[in-house]
């Protein structure tokens, strides 16, 4: 491979190799751009100056079918569409500036784009992991933070909640209420995005921390005067020390934390219980339709994501314990 690279480099036209110096010299002189981001474009460059000395091309008589046909080899070869997308970047920005210079007419990658990327899995926890979580208690943790702290564990986990539709909930429902929980029906109004409404079932698990932080909630000294200074605020179900609503980097801040000392391998986000409640909803009830509901997707696409997460849960269990899944390692 390097004798094939070293031929190319040997026949690529001496122009070719002037215009790539001076112009990584403009996006590190003019451009001002990191000196890793120009050590990278000196990569890519010379990548560029390769093929098309390969194919017996000056660099300004590169066409799009070329680079078409190039991003196909970096593809085939296992580069990844983040990792073909910044390369073309680069040659994109580099026939740019050649255009700019008056020395080539046309950009031959302007409509060369990188293969779609996968949209990544949402992050899911385990279901063990999920009900460790929920049930550690901080034993160091005064009897307040904790029972508020279990609570909005068991209400992202349990209701699927977006942090803002958490931190949202009053304690009680008012006419400026964005969303309160009814213990008596079992259920929560919350406001989600698009202001859209939705009602989501409370299971018996969160009701019953819900009720052990309301009978300590009003025990927080800072609220009498964060009632009188803000009785909007002070009316959030969930409050900090200072007895006004907790801010969703709070709950961000506080769930790290209690993952990290629950012992789970990677710290926990609020996003990370909503896609967990949906993975084990679907997992249970195989209900795309429900679990689109309860999470309050407008659209039936956004939840399908979970179908696949669900497919990684189904291939994994048949990778522990089909008889067949293993046959290739018994036979070994």
């Amino acid at each position: 491979m390097a004798a094939a690279s070293d031929t190319a480099s040997e026949t690529a036209e001496p122009a070719d190799a002037g215009w790539i110096d001076r112009y990584l010299t403009h996006v590190r002189v003019e451009r001002r751009l990191a000196a890793r981001t120009v050590e990278l474009y000196a990569i890519h460059l010379q990548t560029l100056r390769e093929k098309a000395a390969a194919a017996g091309l000056p660099l300004a008589r590169v066409q799009t079918a070329h680079v078409r046909r190039w991003m196909t080899q970096l593809h085939s070869a296992g580069r990844e569409a983040r990792g073909i997308a910044l390369v073309l970047s680069c040659w994109r920005s580099f026939y740019r500036w050649l255009g700019n210079e008056g020395l080539v007419v046309a950009n031959p990658v302007q409509d060369v784009h990188a293969p779609k990327a996968a949209r990544p899995l949402p992050k899911a926890l385990a279901v063990d992991d999920a009900v460790r979580l929920a049930e550690w208690h901080d034993p160091e943790a005064d009897p307040w933070t904790e029972a508020r702290d279990r609570a909005i564990v068991e209400m992202l986990y349990g209701c699927g909640l977006r942090v803002g539709e958490l931190t949202g909930l009053d304690l009680r429902a008012s006419g400026t209420a964005r969303g309160w929980v009814d213990l008596d029906a079992m259920e929560a109004s919350v406001l989600g995005k698009g202001s859209k409404r939705r009602l989501v079932p409370v299971g018996s698990k969160a009701a019953e921390a819900l009720r052990a932080w309301i009978a300590v909630r009003d025990g927080c000294a800072a609220l009498p005067a964060a009632t009188a200074r803000d009785p909007a605020s002070a009316a959030a179900l969930f409050i900090g020390a200072r007895g006004t609503r907790m801010s969703s980097q709070a709950v961000w801040t506080l769930l790290r934390a209690r993952s990290l000392h629950a012992g789970l391998a990677a710290p926990v986000h609020p996003h990370m219980l909503r896609h967990s409640f949906a993975s084990h909803v679907l997992q249970s009830s195989s209900d795309l339709r429900a679990v689109q509901e309860l999470l309050g997707h407008a659209n039936i696409t956004t939840t399908q994501v979970y179908t696949r997460l669900d497919f990684q849960h189904l291939a994994k269990t048949y990778d522990a314990f089909h008889p067949r899944a293993k046959a290739k390692d018994n036979d070994e």
